[in-house]
């Protein structure tokens, strides 16, 4: 006689794996779709949802405000060599970074996305942040 356990366990992974295939196939089934010669490369749109008369809610308009970078040495820099990447308002979007977090950050600019930022501007970006927009240092 087999040991019971081992039985069990062939049943386990059969159940599994035939978990695995009725998933895939519902799945299959679902993103088959059905597609005429009229629709074929369209991209249809849902229906609008339908609003209620009695329904209370409003939308306002996105806010257009973006942040500007806090005023000290250093700012130039950033406007300057951050700008042709990214918009600078990227640093006031982001948490307050601690000082070695901003180092990685303009370390990564340079060596993995290759921007062009000389030596002494490096210096003054790391500085400009660390002055600015580290949890010690931010104001805002």
């Amino acid at each position: 006689m087999k040991d019971p356990r081992g039985r069990l366990l062939i049943l386990l992974i059969a159940l599994s794996v035939v978990s695995v295939v009725v998933a895939g196939a519902v799945y299959a089934d679902l993103e088959i779709g059905y597609y005429s010669p009229e629709n074929l490369g369209s991209i249809t749109q849902p229906a609008p949802a339908k609003n209620h008369a009695d329904a209370a809610y409003t939308i306002s308009s996105f806010p257009l405000y973006t942040p500007e970078l806090v005023p000290g040495e250093g700012r130039q820099d950033v406007e300057a060599y951050c700008n042709t990447c990214h918009s600078p308002s990227y640093i006031t979007m982001q948490p307050p970074l601690p000082a070695a977090t901003w180092e990685a950050e303009v370390n990564k600019m340079g060596r993995v996305f290759g921007a062009q930022i000389p030596t002494e501007s490096q210096a003054s970006i790391l500085k400009y942040l660390e002055s600015h927009y580290t949890p010690e240092t931010r104001k805002r």
